[in-house]
């Protein structure tokens, strides 16, 4: 018995969840760079007034290093679901093209003209049987 029971237009509608939901994680990662850059900003520093740009405080410079840090795991995840939903769908790609190539091989077998041994067909002459000695 075959374990294999594979719906495409299942395997089209989870791999389309998980993208979904991939454009919501891009879309919070982009978030959270934004937010990151505001709360380094917003940290402030201890030092006094200033003129130009303010300079970076001991948070800000902590949150740089965090996200620094973390930048690999985070683009990790989106690689990691692109290429879970790209292998799911190229599995269920081959699961219907050897359903296909199966019942193509099937069809040719039905189709090909039988073999037929005709009696006496042998080298003895007897049949299938062939001749007793």
């Amino acid at each position: 018995m075959s374990g294999w029971d594979i719906s495409t237009s299942g395997v089209q509608f989870v791999t389309s969840l998980v993208e979904d939901a991939m454009d919501d994680v891009a879309k919070d990662v982009k978030a959270y760079a934004s937010d990151v850059e505001s709360a380094a900003a917003s940290a402030g520093t201890i030092s006094g007034p200033y003129c130009g740009a303010a300079p970076t405080g001991a948070i800000g410079a902590a949150l740089a290093l965090f996200v620094e840090g973390t930048a690999e795991e985070v683009l990790f995840l989106g690689a990691r679901a692109a290429k879970s939903v790209n292998g799911a769908r190229e599995a269920a790609a081959c699961y219907v093209l050897a359903d296909l190539d199966m019942a193509a091989e099937a069809q040719r077998e039905a189709l090909a003209a039988p073999k037929v041994d005709p009696p006496g067909g042998d080298q003895g002459g007897g049949g299938r049987e062939g001749r007793q000695k």
